[in-house]
């Protein structure tokens, strides 16, 4: 039934991309032999669907049909060929604008049942009204929500600039918990910079979150103002789990450290004539300051663009740990009915000429799966300086770092809301804190985080726990179970318990940080978590030691052994 339904998807989805592979087919015989077997689909599908329509002994819904028909065939080429959908559409161009009429908050559908304003921007309608990280939405205007998806409340927040919403909120831990709000729309700018700063070790900090529209401004306003500071010597671009947006954004963001006229990237299709060079159309902000851009496994496509250019003409040094690596760009096609088509269209090339992306999905596994390229395979390019870089999926960084790893008990504190909860908690008790820059957990608040979990709805991998038992059970069925043995186990399984209050106390270090984190957002908004991050920042404090030593910064920057 999964094949048919593959098979099925197929036919459907060819009525969407005919045209694309008609005009790019460079060979008259196959484009002839291509276009009979679509139009041979297309009536075969028609005429399937047809009948499915007249004689199925239930109603179906064409709508879902279809649109699951289309996601399953677009599954089937790369996570990034999408349709979009007539209502999905202003979501879509939200993301690559910016913009959008509305209160300004994230929500989220929660399993415990509705919809919660989780994280409203700073300076938004919602949170000069009052909204709070943890209300629950229970009505807008005169519906009831407490069933709703969080699209549907998504889209009844939304509206013109300058309309009114009425929204009915329950607050946990306050007296009065049913609270009523009337708000005001506005035009909605997501910031790209939400953050930017002078460091006291020199470093210029620009914290860029996204690759909209207006992030090239954002960028060059922000590295304005930082270079009327004298205490800035260098600057930091961080690029961490951003996972990039409009490509057209990544070179003009490179062009403020670059010469006009600059070759960026190049892309690259089906055929030659679509290749395309971009360079740079204006004159720097700044082609000298010393420059680092920091990325992670969560800076993707755009990032990978200015951080991989800046690499290969030895702009920049790139510190952090290895980029996700998707080289494939996208194109948008209008299709009838106000839907969309996200299509991959092209793969980009950066300067040195070497491709980013990380996995062929053209070439598949028996079982339909795909892995990235082994390092074995990557082919050896040379940066303008004559540098050594590979290709073969992401950018590696110069100056690797090893970021702080995640347990279970501190991934269950985050996925089960223990820590999100705690800070809406600590919020409705405290109405103000210190300023961001010297905010800490202290004992009595951490003491105050044990004693809200409640030890029988906590619940963790025990990983030793588990690990033994695992053993024990290997020992039985293979034969080396006796007394002396399962006296050895027992030893084991009491000192390896977990005690749960223990667990937390060895782990304070990162649960305060996670802690300390949603805290300050409740206070300081996106900033003061941006703020909370640097304080111990493995990838600044690795930046600051390489900036204060000028021949380490400029060696990094040549080949090896000059």
């Amino acid at each position: 039934m999964k094949k048919y339904g593959k098979i099925l998807a197929f036919v459907a989805i060819a009525a969407l991309v005919a045209p694309a592979f008609l005009a790019n087919s460079s060979d008259k015989k196959s484009q002839e032999t291509n276009q009979a077997a679509i139009y041979r689909n297309l009536a075969i599908f028609n005429s399937l669907y047809k009948e499915l329509a007249r004689s199925y002994v239930d109603t179906i819904n064409p709508e879902q049909n279809i649109t699951t028909a289309i996601a399953y065939m677009l599954d089937e080429l790369d996570p990034y060929t999408e349709f979009i959908s007539a209502k999905d559409r202003d979501d879509f161009m939200t993301i690559s604008t910016g913009e959008y009429g509305g209160i300004g908050s994230y929500i989220a559908e929660l399993p415990e049942g509705g919809v919660y304003f989780t994280e409203p921007y700073e300076g938004s309608p919602a949170a000069l009204a009052g909204i709070r990280p943890g209300d629950k939405i229970l009505m807008i205007d005169a519906d009831t929500t407490t069933k709703w998806t969080s699209s549907k409340v998504s889209a009844a927040l939304k509206g013109q600039a300058n309309t009114v919403v009425r929204i009915k909120v329950q607050r946990p831990y306050v007296n009065d918990s049913i609270i009523d709000f009337e708000i005001t729309r506005k035009k909605i700018q997501m910031p790209s910079v939400p953050f930017f700063t002078a460091m006291d070790n020199g470093i210029g900090y620009i914290k860029l979150t996204t690759f909209n529209d207006n992030s090239p401004e954002e960028v060059k306003n922000a590295l304005t103002e930082l270079k009327k500071d004298p205490r800035v010597k260098y600057i930091a671009l961080d690029l961490r789990s951003n996972g990039g947006g409009v490509m057209e954004s990544a070179i003009k963001i490179a062009n403020l450290f670059l010469p006009k006229n600059t070759e960026v990237l190049r892309t690259k299709g089906r055929n030659k004539q679509g290749e395309k060079v971009y360079k740079t159309s204006s004159n720097p902000v700044d082609a000298q300051i010393p420059l680092a851009v920091i990325i992670d496994g969560g800076s993707a496509s755009a990032s990978e663009i200015v951080a991989g250019s800046l690499q290969d003409l030895d702009r920049a040094i790139i510190v952090g740990s290895r980029s996700y690596g998707k080289g494939l760009v996208q194109s948008t096609v209008t299709l009838p009915y106000d839907n969309m088509l996200k299509l991959t269209t092209q793969k980009y090339y950066i300067p040195s000429g070497r491709l980013i992306q990380a996995i062929d999905y053209s070439r598949r596994n028996p079982d339909g799966s795909v892995a990235r390229m082994p390092d074995s395979l990557t082919t050896v390019y040379h940066t303008a300086a004559g540098r050594e870089v590979r290709d073969g999926g992401g950018i590696t960084p110069d100056v690797k770092v090893s970021w702080q790893s995640v347990n279970r008990l501190l991934y269950n504190i985050v996925r089960d809301r223990w820590s999100f909860n705690f800070a809406t908690k600590f919020a409705a008790l405290h109405d103000s804190i210190a300023p961001p820059e010297s905010f800490v957990i202290s004992d009595d608040i951490f003491n105050d985080f044990k004693a809200f979990i409640d030890p029988k709805k906590f619940n963790y991998d025990k990983v030793c726990e588990s690990g033994l038992a695992k053993l024990r059970e290997t020992a039985k069925s293979e034969g080396y179970m006796n007394d002396s043995t399962a006296a050895v186990f027992d030893r084991l399984e009491k000192l390896l318990h977990h005690d749960l209050q223990k667990d937390l106390d060895h782990n304070r270090k990162e649960i305060s940080r996670i802690l300390a984190d949603e805290i300050q957002k409740r206070y300081y908004f996106q900033r003061g978590s941006i703020i909370e991050s640097l304080k111990d920042d493995e990838a600044i404090d690795s930046l600051a030691r390489i900036f204060a030593n000028a021949d380490e910064y400029h060696r990094l920057l040549k080949p090896a052994g000059k």
